[in-house]
């Protein structure tokens, strides 16, 4: 199946499980720089399920716009499980939504480490009325395309894997 068809396909899946419950959505993105938000509003209609997106690329962004605090992204850098959860939270907290996804990694070609190689992404998600928090590391293989499109449908699958 094309990624295309395969993106849009978990967005469609996704709207109508967030309109079965009136809840909308929200994106917190760095490495895939609004690609699960552009996935969700390629849907003719997202605007009855889909709030608003935060793309903060840099640490800066994600200390004004979604409340992460400069403390935490310097003792557990940006590309950390604590980092995309402070993430996810704040973008319900800067929303009206119910539902966000958060993503962090290293996309590549270059500022991989030993530790975060290139392919590290962190996701969270966060479902506001139930508090129902989860976390994921990915380590994807690729170039810089393929991680960010492999992350994007994580993403989605994982806002799915939240509403079930």
């Amino acid at each position: 199946m094309h990624r295309d068809t395969h993106l849009t396909q978990l967005a469609q899946r996704l709207g109508r499980a967030l309109s079965a419950r009136g809840f909308l959505a929200t994106t917190a993105e760095s490495c895939t720089g609004g690609g699960v938000a552009y996935a969700m509003t390629e849907i003719a209609g997202s605007s009855v399920w889909f709030d608003r997106s935060f793309v903060t690329y840099s640490n800066g962004a994600k200390t004004e716009m979604l409340g992460v605090p400069a403390g935490l992204i310097a003792e557990q850098g940006a590309v950390s499980e604590a980092v995309a959860i402070a993430m996810a939270k704040g973008a319900c907290a800067h929303s009206d939504a119910q539902l966000s996804v958060a993503i962090s990694g290293i996309a590549g070609p270059g500022g991989g480490t030993p530790d975060k190689p290139v392919g590290t992404v962190w996701l969270a998600w966060y479902l506001q009325p139930e508090d129902k928090l989860s976390s994921r590391c990915l380590t994807l293989a690729g170039d810089r395309s393929e991680v960010r499109l492999q992350a994007i449908a994580v993403a989605l699958e994982g806002c799915l894997q939240q509403l079930s």
